[in-house]
Protein backbone atom coordinates (compact mmCIF):
# COMPACT_ATOMS: atom_id res chain seq x y z
CA UNK A 1 0.00 0.00 0.00
CA UNK A 2 0.80 3.83 -0.80
CA UNK A 3 1.37 6.10 1.73
CA UNK A 4 -0.71 9.39 1.29
CA UNK A 5 1.09 12.58 0.47
CA UNK A 6 -0.87 15.20 0.98
CA UNK A 7 -1.49 17.85 -2.04
CA UNK A 8 1.33 20.12 -0.98
CA UNK A 9 4.09 17.95 -0.59
CA UNK A 10 3.20 16.28 -3.68
CA UNK A 11 3.59 19.82 -5.47
CA UNK A 12 6.90 20.95 -3.21
CA UNK A 13 8.32 17.12 -4.32
CA UNK A 14 7.38 17.98 -8.11
CA UNK A 15 9.04 21.37 -7.93
CA UNK A 16 12.31 20.43 -6.68
CA UNK A 17 12.54 17.62 -9.43
CA UNK A 18 11.99 20.92 -11.86
CA UNK A 19 14.69 22.86 -10.60
CA UNK A 20 17.17 19.89 -10.26
CA UNK A 21 16.67 18.99 -14.28
CA UNK A 22 16.61 22.67 -14.83
CA UNK A 23 19.66 23.35 -13.20
CA UNK A 24 21.49 20.49 -15.05
CA UNK A 25 20.25 21.52 -18.48
CA UNK A 26 21.30 25.35 -17.95
CA UNK A 27 24.47 24.13 -16.74
CA UNK A 28 24.77 21.85 -19.86
CA UNK A 29 24.41 24.47 -22.05
CA UNK A 30 26.66 26.62 -20.28
CA UNK A 31 29.20 24.42 -20.33
CA UNK A 32 28.34 23.98 -24.02
CA UNK A 33 28.70 27.98 -24.78
CA UNK A 34 32.04 27.95 -22.94
CA UNK A 35 33.45 25.05 -24.79
CA UNK A 36 32.27 26.28 -28.15
CA UNK A 37 34.00 29.38 -27.51
CA UNK A 38 36.87 28.14 -26.49
CA UNK A 39 36.55 25.82 -29.63
CA UNK A 40 35.88 28.50 -32.29
CA UNK A 41 39.13 30.41 -31.29
CA UNK A 42 41.38 27.16 -32.36
CA UNK A 43 39.73 26.27 -35.78
CA UNK A 44 41.67 23.54 -37.11
CA UNK A 45 39.70 24.51 -40.46
CA UNK A 46 41.93 27.82 -41.40
CA UNK A 47 45.10 27.99 -42.87
CA UNK A 48 46.65 31.07 -43.86
CA UNK A 49 49.32 32.09 -46.42
CA UNK A 50 50.71 35.29 -47.40
CA UNK A 51 52.11 35.59 -51.10
CA UNK A 52 53.36 38.49 -52.50
CA UNK A 53 52.00 41.08 -49.49
CA UNK A 54 48.46 39.24 -50.36
CA UNK A 55 47.01 37.59 -47.41
CA UNK A 56 45.40 34.02 -48.39
CA UNK A 57 42.81 32.58 -45.73
CA UNK A 58 41.47 28.87 -46.50
CA UNK A 59 38.09 28.14 -44.60
CA UNK A 60 36.38 24.31 -46.00
CA UNK A 61 38.56 24.26 -48.60
CA UNK A 62 38.44 27.39 -50.69
CA UNK A 63 40.76 30.24 -50.55
CA UNK A 64 40.11 33.66 -49.97
CA UNK A 65 41.94 37.43 -50.19
CA UNK A 66 39.98 40.49 -50.12
CA UNK A 67 41.79 43.24 -52.41
CA UNK A 68 40.37 46.86 -52.19
CA UNK A 69 36.73 46.61 -51.63
CA UNK A 70 36.27 42.97 -53.30
CA UNK A 71 36.74 39.48 -51.72
CA UNK A 72 38.05 36.38 -54.07
CA UNK A 73 37.61 33.25 -53.76
CA UNK A 74 40.18 29.97 -55.07
CA UNK A 75 39.70 26.76 -54.95
CA UNK A 76 43.29 26.63 -54.92
CA UNK A 77 46.24 28.98 -53.87
CA UNK A 78 49.00 31.00 -55.66
CA UNK A 79 51.84 28.13 -53.93
CA UNK A 80 49.60 25.55 -55.98
CA UNK A 81 49.55 27.33 -59.31
CA UNK A 82 51.96 28.11 -62.16
CA UNK A 83 52.76 31.10 -62.54
CA UNK A 84 51.65 32.72 -65.77
CA UNK A 85 54.53 33.63 -68.45
CA UNK A 86 51.92 35.62 -70.99
CA UNK A 87 51.23 39.25 -70.63
CA UNK A 88 47.37 39.83 -69.95
CA UNK A 89 44.62 42.64 -69.32
CA UNK A 90 44.56 43.82 -65.89
CA UNK A 91 41.37 43.57 -63.82
CA UNK A 92 40.25 47.06 -64.19
CA UNK A 93 39.72 45.66 -68.68
CA UNK A 94 36.99 43.91 -67.51
CA UNK A 95 35.56 46.58 -65.71
CA UNK A 96 31.59 46.94 -66.15
CA UNK A 97 31.65 45.22 -69.53
CA UNK A 98 30.08 42.18 -70.59
CA UNK A 99 32.32 38.95 -70.68
CA UNK A 100 31.34 36.14 -73.06
CA UNK A 101 31.80 32.27 -72.13
CA UNK A 102 32.75 29.34 -74.70
CA UNK A 103 34.06 26.64 -72.00
CA UNK A 104 34.18 22.88 -71.93
CA UNK A 105 34.79 22.64 -68.20
CA UNK A 106 32.12 24.22 -65.92
CA UNK A 107 34.44 24.25 -62.75
CA UNK A 108 36.99 26.40 -64.53
CA UNK A 109 34.16 28.57 -66.00
CA UNK A 110 32.77 28.60 -62.68
CA UNK A 111 35.74 29.72 -60.83
CA UNK A 112 36.19 33.11 -62.94
CA UNK A 113 32.45 33.63 -62.91
CA UNK A 114 32.10 33.68 -59.49
CA UNK A 115 35.36 35.95 -58.70
CA UNK A 116 34.10 38.42 -61.93
CA UNK A 117 30.54 38.02 -61.62
CA UNK A 118 28.56 37.09 -58.95
CA UNK A 119 30.77 38.03 -55.48
CA UNK A 120 31.93 41.26 -57.09
CA UNK A 121 30.42 42.26 -59.85
CA UNK A 122 33.14 43.58 -61.82
CA UNK A 123 31.79 42.53 -65.39
CA UNK A 124 28.69 43.78 -66.76
CA UNK A 125 27.06 40.65 -66.91
CA UNK A 126 27.91 36.45 -68.20
CA UNK A 127 26.81 34.87 -70.92
CA UNK A 128 27.96 31.86 -73.03
CA UNK A 129 28.71 32.66 -76.28
CA UNK A 130 30.35 30.99 -79.75
CA UNK A 131 33.28 32.49 -81.29
CA UNK A 132 32.61 34.00 -84.73
CA UNK A 133 34.47 31.18 -86.69
CA UNK A 134 32.82 27.89 -84.82
CA UNK A 135 30.12 26.47 -85.75
CA UNK A 136 27.39 26.09 -82.42
CA UNK A 137 24.99 23.55 -81.65
CA UNK A 138 22.92 25.95 -79.65
CA UNK A 139 21.49 29.65 -80.25
CA UNK A 140 24.62 31.16 -78.92
CA UNK A 141 25.35 34.79 -79.79
CA UNK A 142 28.33 34.90 -82.19
CA UNK A 143 31.55 37.03 -80.73
CA UNK A 144 35.08 37.97 -82.03
CA UNK A 145 38.06 39.53 -79.79
CA UNK A 146 36.49 42.49 -79.99
CA UNK A 147 34.58 41.26 -77.12
CA UNK A 148 35.97 40.44 -73.42
CA UNK A 149 35.72 36.60 -74.22
CA UNK A 150 37.20 33.70 -72.54
CA UNK A 151 37.30 30.39 -74.27
CA UNK A 152 38.74 27.39 -72.12
CA UNK A 153 39.54 24.33 -74.14
CA UNK A 154 40.90 20.93 -72.72
CA UNK A 155 44.42 20.15 -74.64
CA UNK A 156 47.41 18.51 -73.91
CA UNK A 157 49.52 21.69 -73.16
CA UNK A 158 48.54 24.13 -70.30
CA UNK A 159 48.67 27.91 -71.77
CA UNK A 160 46.81 31.00 -71.13
CA UNK A 161 47.30 33.27 -73.93
CA UNK A 162 45.49 36.76 -74.66
CA UNK A 163 44.43 37.91 -78.51
CA UNK A 164 42.95 41.27 -78.35
CA UNK A 165 40.14 40.68 -75.86
CA UNK A 166 40.35 37.18 -76.16
CA UNK A 167 41.67 35.18 -73.73
CA UNK A 168 42.36 31.66 -74.57
CA UNK A 169 42.88 29.08 -71.53
CA UNK A 170 43.93 25.44 -72.62
CA UNK A 171 45.00 22.32 -70.58
CA UNK A 172 44.29 18.95 -69.26
CA UNK A 173 40.42 18.39 -67.60
CA UNK A 174 41.94 18.09 -64.78
CA UNK A 175 44.10 21.05 -64.59
CA UNK A 176 41.45 23.68 -65.98
CA UNK A 177 40.52 24.87 -62.43
CA UNK A 178 43.74 25.71 -61.61
CA UNK A 179 45.07 27.34 -64.92
CA UNK A 180 41.57 29.48 -64.40
CA UNK A 181 43.09 30.26 -61.31
CA UNK A 182 46.32 31.02 -62.61
CA UNK A 183 44.26 33.07 -64.79
CA UNK A 184 42.78 35.29 -62.05
CA UNK A 185 45.55 35.65 -60.00
CA UNK A 186 47.40 37.46 -62.95
CA UNK A 187 44.98 39.96 -63.74
CA UNK A 188 44.14 40.65 -60.12
CA UNK A 189 48.04 41.22 -59.23
CA UNK A 190 48.93 38.83 -57.41
CA UNK A 191 51.26 36.82 -59.34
Amino acid sequence: MRKIISKDKKTKKRRIKQFAVGGILVLIMLVSVIGYAFNRGENSNQSELVYNGFKFIEDSGIWYTNIGDFQFSFKYNPNEVESINSTLKTLNEYNDKPLYFNSENSEAETEIYRNLFYQNQIVQRVQDACMGDEKCSENLPIKNCSDNFIIIKESDNAEIKQDGNCVFISGKKEDLTKISDSFLFKIIGVQ
